[in-house]
């Protein structure tokens, strides 16, 4: 199968606009060729002022020559600008295609899919990626197909006018693309490739580093206790280095050759008029040294045209990347889940290039309107065994059943309309309250919204706040507390009122008096509901149905508070440590 070039993906995004890209090439093309023409008139200018030196009254058109000049030189402007006005709009419209038909495969994709690639690295594939596109197509595109009708009425006029000076000037020419060759070559595509992973990765751990400055300053550490971010600078530092030194001895040959094809022509002249200067030799020499800088301009074009292509091809490359990802197959017969029951048959789960299992043989049955609790060492597999329950990912070997029913077999909207998730950090977009809790149900109407505000215990921050429910959350430095966006995320899940409720470590920040009012929300949330807690502070969960402890990805061990204490194994364990250290924090404000 015949690989797809990358102007015609960029045509698939463009639509109808790829005729106005095509139209840009024309009239580059058109302008090229009559940017050229004033040079003709200079060159009528200069032989009339040598064929009547000195009698420089008897130059009658001069003025006429000059005009022509002026008005080739306004109309290949003109033409230009017609061209560049065609290439924006359609490189507007690709970009803005790129990054909508990226957005939309994106919610398309498992929920669990941007923990994998990491916030930063979306972004710049998203933006930079797309914006490379528009810079190829609105400036690059119209400028190589100049700079390629360039060279062919210039190879007309070098030759038109003294044949031998022509040659000569397409010496340093050859040497020149010679040189850009070498430059540009599969080795220069392998290096663009590198060059990206570097700014991907930088840019990734850079946002990384950003959400951990409140923890850097209250610490007094400096940026070099983020030790990969320090890693993916200066792994940047030595490619840019390297590649810097690497092309420093052929940058430096072809600006020499671009450069000097003037001095090739001066060279050329003193030898052949070592027996005498004519005064047809005399213009048409002063004729090609100043129509050759034209070379190294078109030159140059293309040079940066090539490395530009490269650009947008590693760029579509990475939008590629995200575009194959496959969403979650959906069912061609759809289910409804009875009840809020979940069973976990047999279940294994791998995460991508991994080498060990995240659950391994999990089996796990949950009636009904039960409420448990997900308790064990950092990296058991609790959270992902909440995920693939919510189906963030589908396990690799085994059934998740919710209500009776697959959960590969219930489509994603019945899915999400059956659990909902409280997360350890909830996340607020930048709008009103009001807007940010009707997220969970569109069509809910303001009366409902304040009632599940009130019922997530969220009457006092509402209160506090300049407009109330109308307030956007970040504008004029209206910001709330770890607690505070929970509770406004509590009261989200309560709108969307899902008869399964999970429960990720909700309370992980909240300071006492919040995590008294998100525990008081949470109680009249989970009323008639199937509750799965997640959850290392023990004592939130002494009070579940059942408690399940996970360890290395397996269940050691379940049962309620009371019996697996008396069990004396793992939870027993953690429990007397919980109240160890508990005791040791009273004693240390004791003293």
């Amino acid at each position: 199968m015949k690989k797809q070039s990358d102007l015609s993906k960029l045509f698939e995004f463009a639509g109808n606009f790829k005729y106005l890209t095509m139209a840009s090439w024309v009239l580059a093309s058109i302008s090229a060729f009559v940017a050229l023409l004033p040079f003709i008139y200079i060159w009528k200018v200069m032989k009339e002022v040598l064929d009547v030196a000195p009698n420089f009254d008897q130059a009658v058109n001069l003025v006429h020559n000059g005009w022509m000049a002026v008005l080739f030189a306004v109309l290949s402007m003109l033409i230009y600008i017609g061209a560049l006005m065609c290439s924006h709009i359609a490189a507007f419209r690709v970009q803005v295609n790129i990054r909508s038909q990226a957005m939309h495969h994106i919610t398309t994709l498992p929920l669990g899919f941007m923990d994998g690639i990491g916030s930063g690295k979306m972004r710049k594939i998203i933006n930079e990626s797309s914006a490379a596109t528009e810079t190829f197509l609105a400036h690059q595109l119209p400028d190589t197909f100049c700079a390629l009708a360039t060279p062919v009425g210039l190879l007309f006029l070098l030759f038109y006018f003294d044949w031998k000076l022509g040659l000569l000037s397409l010496i340093p020419i050859i040497i020149a693309f010679a040189i850009m060759g070498m430059m540009a070559g599969p080795s220069m595509k392998g290096r663009m490739v590198e060059y990206q992973n570097s700014l991907d990765q930088m840019s990734n751990e850079a946002v990384e580093y950003v959400r951990g400055i409140p923890v850097v300053k209250t610490f007094g550490q400096s940026v070099f206790s983020f030790k990969r971010f320090k890693a993916s600078i200066e792994n940047y530092e030595k490619w840019v280095i390297s590649y810097t030194k690497e092309l420093r001895l052929p940058m430096l040959c072809y600006t020499t050759a671009i450069n000097g094809i003037f001095a090739v022509l001066i060279a050329a002249a003193l030898v052949i008029t070592s027996n005498g200067v004519t005064n047809t030799f005399l213009l048409n020499l002063l004729f090609y040294i100043i129509i050759t800088p034209i070379i190294t301009v078109t030159l140059n074009k293309i040079m940066y045209a090539s490395e530009n292509k490269m650009v947008v091809a590693d760029a579509l490359s990475r939008i590629d990347s995200v575009m194959e990802i496959q969403p979650l197959a959906e069912t061609v017969r759809p289910k409804q889940p009875k009840g809020n029951s979940i069973f976990l048959r047999n279940i294994t789960f791998r995460y991508k290039d991994a080498n060990i299992n995240a659950l391994d043989g999990i089996q796990m049955e949950i009636k009904n309107g039960e409420h448990v609790a997900f308790v064990g060492p950092s990296g058991g597999g609790k959270t992902t065994l909440a995920s693939v329950i919510a189906r963030f990912w589908d396990v690799n070997i085994g059934e998740v059943l919710v209500g009776g029913v697959n959960v590969k077999d219930i489509t994603k909207k019945d899915l999400m309309d059956t659990v909902s998730f409280v997360f350890q950090d909830s996340k607020l977009l930048k709008a009103s309250i009001f807007e940010n809790v009707r997220i969970a149900k569109p069509s809910a109407t303001k009366e409902e919204v304040l009632k599940a505000l009130h019922a997530a215990q969220c009457d006092d921050i509402i209160e506090k706040l300049p407009n109330g429910v109308d307030t956007v959350i970040g504008a004029k430095g209206v910001y709330l507390s770890g607690g505070e966006q929970q509770r406004i995320s509590i009261a989200r899940v309560m709108l969307k009122n899902a008869p399964i409720l999970i429960l990720d470590e909700a309370t992980a920040f909240a300071d006492p008096d919040n995590e008294a009012k998100v525990q008081k929300a949470f109680s009249v949330l989970s009323k008639g509901k199937t509750v799965i807690m997640i959850a290392h502070r023990l004592s939130t969960v002494t009070n579940a149905d059942r408690i399940f402890v996970l360890k290395e990805g397996k269940i050691t061990e379940s049962g309620s508070h009371e019996e697996l204490v008396k069990k004396s194994g793992l939870y027993a364990q953690m429990w007397q440590e919980y109240n160890r250290a508990a005791q040791w924090k009273v004693g240390v404000i004791n003293d």
